[in-house]
């Protein structure tokens, strides 16, 4: 089964407060088995708008990828990423 994959490009407008985020989102991740492959790090803008921050988060498959994003565990951290930060997210299925 393919793996799913999130990539998100996010500019942090409070990185103080982007620290609740990333605690509030840790129970989803462990739930539906994520495993980070990039968070933030040197990038090289290649074409079009860059963000500050570039992060790919592997799933187990496409699916599992959907359900970590829709569950009620990373809806309370998606709530305090969109008060302190600007994002581009997809979700895209590996080969």
């Amino acid at each position: 089964m393919p793996k799913g994959y999130w990539i998100a490009q996010v500019d942090v407008r409070d990185p103080e407060r982007y620290k609740d985020y990333v605690a509030a989102a840790k129970p989803a991740f462990e739930k539906y088995g994520a495993n980070f492959v990039a968070r933030g790090g040197a990038y090289a803008q290649l074409e079009g708008r860059v963000r500050a921050r570039n992060v790919i988060i592997e799933f187990p498959s496409l699916q599992a990828a959907v359900d970590c994003y829709n569950s009620p565990e990373y809806q309370i951290a998606a709530a305090i990423r969109q008060e302190v930060a600007d994002a581009e997210m997809v979700v895209v299925e590996g080969l």
